[in-house]
């Protein structure tokens, strides 16, 4: 499985082909599936271009992509940063009248448990997103843990030697749990293609869109578009 991440919390500023606006969502939604996206991730934002969980900017986000993309699998970002207050970021969810096929939550956040629950209350999926070998820990003890999609090991903008043993410990628990979920592995920044390159050798689902990397591998040009990113991924994967 290969998901496209067409914006996360990036502006135009840092790369003209980011999508902000619903129409931009769609464009890049429909690029990212012709170059082989099995499903996408947005975040969704407001008129003002700032990241939103308001009922009305999820909505007309998931709207635009699902009708350049019919049939592909479209989630969307629960990250504390756009909106800090737990019990806010929890009624907001539970205000949605269009529903994502699925939400990330990252597990070493306040309230992603109480979170998880009420996605999966509203028959959402969920990706538990881990971070570090605690996060799978913790998550490991859910009692609702085999009810999730899958998880996302998720590793941070930071050369491969920094991560190397975390990550071999969170491979570890995950093989030593009986979960029976698939796992996509995806990084930011410098560790975006190392990380690919491991998906591929593995055999697990991978993420690559410019939320993660600007640049492509190798010679480190800047990528064009999230279709160029995704067309090297698949590749990659292949």
């Amino acid at each position: 499985m290969l998901i496209a991440a067409l914006n996360g919390n990036r502006s135009p500023n840092e790369h003209p082909e980011v999508p902000v606006t619903p129409q931009q969502l769609a464009a890049a939604a429909r690029e990212a599936v012709e170059a082989g996206a099995d499903a996408l991730h947005v975040h969704p934002r407001n008129a003002a271009g700032v990241e939103s969980l308001e009922d009305a900017d999820v909505a007309g986000a998931l709207a635009a992509v699902r009708e350049a993309c019919p049939g592909v699998p479209v989630g969307v970002s629960s990250g504390w940063w756009i909106l800090p207050d737990a019990g806010a970021r929890l009624a907001a969810v539970r205000a949605w009248t269009a529903r994502p096929d699925f939400v990330s939550v990252n597990w070493h956040e306040e309230g992603a448990a109480e979170l998880a629950a009420a996605l999966l209350d509203r028959g959402i999926g969920v990706e538990a997103g881990l971070w570090t070998a605690d996060a799978v820990r913790a998550f490991l003890t859910w009692s609702r843990r085999d009810e999730v999609l899958r998880v996302l090991l998720e590793l941070p903008d930071q050369p491969i030697r920094n991560y190397k043993a975390e990550l071999q410990e969170m491979f570890g628990l995950l093989e030593a749990s009986d979960l029976d979920r698939q796992v996509v592995l995806h990084g930011l920044g410098e560790s975006a293609w190392p990380l690919l390159r491991e998906a591929a050798r593995r055999g697990l689902g991978a993420r690559i869109g410019l939320e993660d990397t600007l640049l492509l591998p190798g010679d480190f040009d800047t990528a064009g578009d999230n279709g160029e990113l995704v067309r090297v991924a698949r590749e990659m994967l292949r």
